[in-house]
């Protein structure tokens, strides 16, 4: 069972909130502590050898009338902006160091995840609050009263109000209270919040500055610019040319999420959630301390932690898949099983998806889950067999929907294959001669093209009426044509 904080702060537990729902519960913690007992961060939360280290300071601006502006940017600026800056660079060296890290003040209980610190990518965001409500008195063209933010070769001086400077050789990432929701929420995967930073940085790097009002607007122009080379969306020119800087315009957020396009994507987006719910459940268990099996999958590679891999737009394409075996699982008898095989993300990786219905008293038995299970591997085992090119088989089983009685169990299986020995292929085999797993003449293979954002369906035009030939029967069912009917 892992204890862990839940923020303490009103915004400290708003951006728990968000980064459990985009990191989900096993891999982000709250106020996490130095071996000296003073907080590392606000948040940390930790992917593989990707770890986000967040710091949220709240502090308004005031409007002071007989005080310059300037004198109280200055003061507020680097009071939440300059001070966590310098702690977050404190924060990256001291996790590099290796010092250990703990979730609690005592130093009692440590930091559940490993990683490789000498490898490790460490994305370092700071959420400034209090400065939106100045921010609009002072600009009314300013659409949401974001901050303002350049990257550039800098040493951190004074700026103009509501604009932050960040040194592009040490990169922070800035947010604010207004698009902070707007980011975790539409990059609410750890692959496609990892893949936004991770552009970012480039691009700040790459060219001699980086600069945008507002980090919504950021996103939108991301989101908008699709290299069908590289596949994958990028910041600023898709080909290399004679460029030296990058500046995005305000509105690009406010306009893109007007767009059909955004919106019957969200709509489509619906049904993905499917898939973060198998997740959550099986992370909550694992908290609870209530998680069977041997798989210890905050510590190391697990099927769930498989899953957690998948951007949204990928979760949108299982998710409807899963749900449509769901739905033509048969009602041939009182024992039937129907697999399913879908695809990763990932290359050379694909989920089994085993639904079985059984008899109560089959299923009342003793040993009735480990034979579930050892169905389930068997199926996997089947798919690598069938489809040799499969690395990894993440083997997904419950009970079918269709005919359980509303109780939620489910299996999950991590079966790495890159390594496949002639024994084992003739172990799976044999252990499938009963079963017939992907070998029935009534296999089904289906394409699918899924793509991050879905347009709207073209309207249908009205059905024309077709004119009748004079020497054609009449429609009226006399039997004569046309011509005789109706002159």
């Amino acid at each position: 069972m892992i204890e862990k904080s839940s923020g303490i702060t009103v915004t400290e537990k708003m951006l728990a909130e968000f980064c459990e729902r985009s990191f989900l519960k096993l891999w982000s913690y709250p106020n996490p502590h130095k071996d000296d007992g003073h907080e590392l961060c606000d948040l940390i939360a930790v992917f593989g050898n990707t770890i986000f280290i967040f710091f949220d300071r709240e502090n308004a601006l005031p409007e002071v009338p007989d005080k310059d502006p300037q004198v109280l940017w200055d003061r507020w600026k680097r009071n939440v902006i300059d001070r966590q800056v310098k702690t977050s660079h404190g924060a990256e060296r001291y996790i590099r160091s290796g010092r250990t890290i703990f979730l609690d003040a005592k130093r009692e209980k440590p930091f559940p995840i490993h990683f490789d610190r000498t490898i490790a990518v460490i994305h370092k965001i700071i959420v400034a609050h209090g400065a939106k409500e100045a921010c609009e008195r002072a600009s009314p063209q300013n659409v949401y009263g974001s901050l303002a933010i350049t990257y550039a070769e800098t040493n951190g001086g004074p700026t103009q109000p509501f604009h932050i400077e960040i040194d592009k050789r040490n990169p922070v990432h800035v947010l604010d209270s207004h698009n902070m929701p707007i980011i975790l929420r539409e990059l609410d995967t750890v692959s496609d919040f990892k893949t936004y930073l991770d552009e970012k940085i480039r691009a700040a790097v790459a060219f001699d500055y980086l600069s945008y009002c507002g980090e919504e607007d950021l996103l939108g122009h991301y989101f908008l610019n699709y290299d069908t080379a590289t596949k994958r969306h990028v910041i600023g020119p898709k080909e290399k040319g004679q460029i030296n800087g990058v500046m995005i315009g305000e509105g690009e957020w406010h306009d893109f999420v007007q767009t059909d396009l955004y919106k019957n994507t969200k709509n489509e987006d619906r049904i993905s959630y499917f898939w973060d719910k198998l997740i959550q459940r099986t992370c909550q268990n694992s908290l609870d301390g209530t998680l069977g099996g041997n798989s210890n999958i905050v510590c190391g590679e697990s099927a769930i932690y498989e899953m957690v891999k998948e951007p949204r737009f990928v979760r949108r394409g299982l998710a409807e898949r899963m749900l449509t075996a769901v739905e033509r699982f048969p009602d041939t008898g009182s024992f039937t099983r129907q697999v399913t095989l879908l695809s990763s993300f990932e290359p050379n990786v694909g989920y089994v998806f085993l639904q079985l219905r059984v008899p109560e008293e089959f299923r009342a038995t003793l040993d009735y889950r480990e034979k579930r299970q050892t169905l389930l591997e068997i199926a996997c085992g089947s798919a690598k067999n069938k489809f040799p090119n499969l690395v990894k088989v993440i083997g997904i089983g419950i009970e079918a929907p269709k005919f359980s009685d509303g109780t939620v169990a489910e299996d999950f299986i991590l079966m790495p294959c890159e390594t496949w020995l002639e024994e084992t292929k003739s172990h799976y085999e044999e252990l499938n001669r009963e079963w017939n797993f992907f070998g029935t003449p009534n296999l089904r293979q289906y394409n699918d093209r899924v793509t991050q954002f879905v347009p709207p369906p073209r309207p249908t035009r009205p059905a024309q009426p077709r004119k009748i030939g004079r020497n054609e029967l009449c429609p009226c069912s006399s039997g004569k044509k046309y011509k005789k009917c109706h002159g």
